[in-house]
């Protein structure tokens, strides 16, 4: 028990802490049975993308934004049409504007009067509460993906945590084992700066994707709010001024009204993007917890195959199980030596030692599966201090005492020990990080908790400004049929129909 097995030891970080960071490992394979996207992309004149989910590919986005063509091409036509009308009424005005008109909206018109009042009120209507349906879905998109986003980033200080611990349990180890093993310490030195050198760069990834990712979240919240209230501001300055027969206020409430529709079309079209790229994302997020090493994902995260952990898993575990095994031999070993019985030994403070992996061919980690009456590989110092003779001390003092284990080979053995229970310590977040349990878990609770309601609040979303942009298209047109409507006539405030003397007098100028 003097002697414990160092080489064993030291294979366990050669063979983890060199080899579970590497670059080789650290990427996964090529996915081949993930959904393939189809979809027009624009930076190819609208070739097929026919790939999968990658965020890193620019024609990934092309595509995926182009997906809200509908709502940018009718902000488009919508513009050019505002622009050609108010062209072409400028240009009309300036040429009749010595002569009286006459058309038969202007001549006809009264018995309208309250078919269009009626229809204002209606498109008015649905228009707010489209309007209020766009902020309330806003609001809930805005919280759910903020949720989302909190649990990525939380899952980045999670591992990044993880590999604080091992840094930490391995500059202990590489400590310990300086004296006795230079050439296993000075590895442990070099895989802690690559493990610092992970951790600095996954927390720089979080840090600067955090405020990327707050941003992207609040300019689409602020755009929204911002639209959707000056949309539900200048629907009650238009009833206002609709009531009010203010004709050069109509006129300008015609042109901002225009303008904001061309606004809610161009924000339809975004929402339908972001609609699809929230299906892309959960599919990709459920295809991920399905086949982890087989996806998109695999390329962007330090997940190495099922296969190549299990192995490195099972090694670690083989060892430990073997250093343990020889360290209860040796106490078999000293017991049959000293004379002593089992029941005697034990009363002197030995017993077996904890072996927290099972036997072969899996050696799983299974900590509660230990006898009761073992020890714990942590107790071992002080088991091993009872029989330590140190220098203070005199030979047949401690013989006396029974003390037979030299102060440097108690060192030596204390060295060990710590080391593997450092080892034991960290081998959970070890473990996680090998097998990407966290990002696993991750997404999991992504796909099956967050990844509904996410899509329907954005579908939502969508809907809702559809609604409000094919409602104020309406509403500004009965606004233009209102502006004409009202031309050259008088009306009383809040009254439905002109005054009557006014309407028979341009009635007559018209006729003659």
């Amino acid at each position: 028990m003097s002697k414990p097995n160092g080489p064993l030891v030291s294979f366990v970080f050669l063979l983890v802490f060199s080899s579970i960071f590497s670059p080789k490992l650290v990427f996964g394979s090529v996915p081949v049975h993930e959904r393939i996207i189809k979809r027009p992309d624009p930076l190819r004149h609208l070739k097929h993308y026919n790939d999968v989910f990658n965020v890193t590919n620019k024609h990934y986005w092309a595509s995926t934004a182009f997906t809200g063509i509908h709502g940018y091409a009718m902000a488009g036509v919508w513009t050019l049409c505002g622009v050609y009308l108010g062209i072409f009424m400028i240009f009309k005005n300036s040429i009749t504007s010595n002569e009286s008109s006459s058309s038969w909206l202007t001549v006809h018109s009264d018995r309208y009067f309250l078919l269009l009042f009626i229809l204002f009120l209606l498109l008015t209507l649905f228009a707010i509460i489209a309007a209020s349906f766009v902020i309330a879905a806003n609001q809930i998109s805005q919280h759910r993906t903020k949720k989302l986003k909190n649990t990525l980033v939380k899952a980045g200080h999670e591992v990044t945590q993880s590999i604080r611990r091992l840094i930490t349990a391995m500059t202990r180890m590489q400590y310990l084992l300086l004296p006795y093993d230079q050439k296993t310490s000075s590895r442990l030195n070099v895989t802690t700066h690559r493990l610092g050198r992970e951790s600095r760069m996954i927390r720089n990834f979080v840090r600067n994707h955090e405020h990327s990712l707050d941003v992207a979240i609040q300019v689409p919240y602020i755009a929204h709010l911002g639209i959707a209230s000056v949309n539900l501001l200048l629907l009650v300055a238009a009833l206002v001024l609709f009531l009010l027969h203010w004709h050069p206020g109509l006129i300008f409430i015609i042109v901002f009204c225009w303008i904001l529709t061309a606004l809610c079309w161009v924000l339809t079209g975004f929402d339908f993007f972001l609609h699809i790229f929230a299906e892309d994302t959960c599919s990709t997020f459920e295809d991920f917890v399905q086949e982890p090493y087989n996806n998109s994902l695999s390329s962007l995260l330090p997940c190495m195959s099922s296969r190549k952990s299990e192995k490195i898993l099972t090694e670690i575990g083989s060892t430990i199980h073997d250093f343990i095994g020889k360290l209860n031999s040796k106490i078999t070993e000293v017991c049959t030596t000293m004379g002593l019985s089992e029941e005697n030994f034990e009363m002197l403070g030995f017993k077996m030692i904890c072996d927290p992996f099972s036997g072969a061919p899996d050696f799983n980690y299974e900590p509660g599966d230990c006898a009761k009456d073992a020890i714990p590989i942590g107790k071992i110092p002080d088991i091993i201090s009872k029989f330590t003779c140190y220098k203070q001390n005199s030979t047949e003092a401690c013989l006396e005492n029974g003390k037979f284990l030299t102060e440097d080979a108690s060192n030596k053995a204390l060295a060990y020990s710590y080391t593997v229970e450092s080892m034991l310590d960290v081998y959970p977040d070890l473990q996680s990080l090998t097998e990407c349990t966290m990002v696993k878990n991750t997404f999991s609770e992504i796909s099956l908790n967050q990844c509904k309601p996410f899509r329907s609040s954005l579908l939502w979303q969508w809907a809702s400004m559809l609604s409000l942009s094919i409602s104020m298209v309406f509403l500004v047109f009965t606004l233009i049929l209102k502006a004409y409507q009202q031309r050259g006539r008088n009306f009383s405030i809040c009254s439905v129909f002109p005054n009557r003397s006014n309407s028979v007098n341009v009635e007559n100028q018209n006729v003659q």
